[in-house]
């Protein structure tokens, strides 16, 4: 690997020479074969395609549903998928990988198939790709009838994303900054970014050979009231630093609020502003669609009050006209969900879906203001990263988490500036309460101060932390404002 980090296609030497030492990490990598693994692309039908699929449902103006799902055994996870297809409706499918394989644990893996093996149910909490290799893989992704995506939180994902692709998965999720700062403690943004731009150019490589693999960079961050602005930054940092590496399909990701005009707003300035920046920098080629997910903070444990927020989700991804949205179940508050209870939130969520289909909330004066304050915000980071990065992404990104400009309030990872705090207003959209060094306009900064101080005066108290705390367990309490 190169030492300096720069935002730009990575030489096919250099890519070679690291490509070498990443199919030596775990002997199923050094059955990867480039010509072959992209025959067996090929040979897949275009209606098995991630890409596709979702490029008709944005021309139709429909919003797939797709599940999270992942189990040890590879048997168990096919009929674990099956079922989802036809007992959930499931128009997209994922494959979850386990905890051990996202911190390259391959040994301790492996130890947790076999376990798996003999207790005759899965061991670990998702499904162990790398182990299995590309040929199990390709028995997973053949046993279906839909197109499958690998979903992880990998900060080093290389030899993960060589034997997904080999191993007919068309998309592929994941990121620098968000397979990083939210999942991880000690990798540093910049080693990271390094990895994902491996990952990145691997599938530009297969573009160039005609096969085109749908990126995602994960959207909700930590999940946990997220400011619009800083998940959007991050999605659009992210999907420059993959075009540049040769990717061609992107799809943009954000994680629900509970505020519906603050939602259907941020998934309007997700999608303008990605092509807007893509344009910037001559990717007018690149395909843009979007993914909405539903709620991922604390769930009611009452099933029927969980179908609310499944509901809810639901409704905010139709009005918001995502391309595809990300379905919980109404065991969220349970840990890892029954395939039945999996499959519940998938009908849950289409009946929504289908019943709000022809309902478009995009540009209704509330959330046409409310977007222009995130397109606004969005701008003031942005060109904070271009420059402290002189015009360059990657560096200019690594600057910025440095500066605390780029601060993911509630991630673990020691980069991270964690000085910003988020909370609601009197109607639930998120505001900053603590700008840590975001870089906003001073006009910036009074609007959501005043927007906490009208909550503060409502609830006859000061803003301060209290309302944070609140507010994160708001919703599992039955309510989207944290009220005293």
């Amino acid at each position: 690997m190169s030492t300096e980090l720069k935002n730009q296609r990575i030489s096919e030497a250099d890519f070679m020479a690291e490509r070498a030492e990443v199919l030596q990490q775990w002997p199923t990598g050094k059955d990867i074969d480039f010509k072959e693994a992209v025959d067996y692309q090929l040979s897949i039908a275009p209606e098995k395609r991630f890409g596709e699929k979702l490029a008709k449902a944005q021309k139709e103006g429909v919003t797939l549903i797709q599940p999270r799902a992942g189990v040890a055994l590879y048997q168990e996870h096919i009929e674990l998928l099956q079922y989802l297809e036809n007992k959930g409706g499931a128009d997209l499918l994922p494959t979850t990988i386990d905890s051990y394989t996202r911190l390259n644990r391959y040994n301790e893996c492996q130890v947790g198939i076999e376990k798996s093996q003999e207790a005759g149910r899965s061991m670990l909490n998702g499904f162990p790709a790398v182990n299995y290799g590309a040929q199990v893989c390709r028995t997973v992704t053949s046993a279906v009838k839909n197109p499958v995506q690998m979903r992880h939180g990998t900060p080093d994902a290389r030899l993960l994303t060589e034997i997904a692709i080999a191993g007919g998965f068309t998309s592929y999720e994941g990121g620098g900054i968000s397979y990083n700062i939210p999942y991880s403690k000690n990798h540093s943004i910049e080693k990271t970014i390094k990895y994902w731009q491996y990952a990145d150019r691997l599938v530009g490589m297969y573009e160039e050979a005609g096969v085109s693999i749908n990126r995602e960079p994960f959207g909700p961050l930590t999940g946990t009231l997220i400011p619009p602005c800083i998940s959007n930054s991050v999605a659009i940092i992210e999907a420059l630093l993959a075009a540049t590496q040769g990717v061609k399909d992107i799809t943009v990701g954000y994680g629900q609020i509970g505020n519906l005009i603050q939602d259907v707003a941020a998934m309007r300035s997700l999608e303008n502003m990605t092509r807007q920046y893509l344009a910037k920098y001559g990717f007018n080629d690149v395909r843009v669609t979007t993914v909405f997910h539903q709620w991922m903070g604390g769930f009611p444990q009452d099933e029927s009050k969980a179908y609310g927020v499944i509901s809810w989700g639901s409704a905010a991804a139709a009005l918001s006209k995502a391309t595809k949205v990300i379905v919980k179940t109404p065991h969220e508050a349970y840990g890892v969900p029954t395939k039945e209870a999996n499959a519940a939130g998938l009908r849950a969520t289409k009946q929504v879906i289908s019943m709000l289909r022809d309902q478009d909330l995009r540009e209704i004066p509330h959330v046409v203001k409310e977007c222009e304050i995130i397109n606004a915000e969005v701008k003031c980071i942005m060109d904070a990263v271009e420059e402290l990065g002189k015009g360059d992404i990657a560096i200019g990104t690594v600057a910025a988490f440095e500066a605390g400009i780029l601060d993911i309030p509630f991630a673990p990872n020691k980069y991270n500036a964690g000085k910003v705090l988020p909370a609601r207003d009197n109607d639930g959209a998120i505001r900053i309460l603590e700008m840590g060094n975001l870089p906003l306009t001073k006009e910036i900064k009074d609007f959501h101060r005043a927007k906490l101080e009208e909550r503060a005066k409502f609830e006859n108290r000061q803003v301060s932390l209290q309302m944070v705390i609140d507010d994160v367990s708001a919703i599992e309490k039955g309510r989207l404002v944290g009220r005293p």
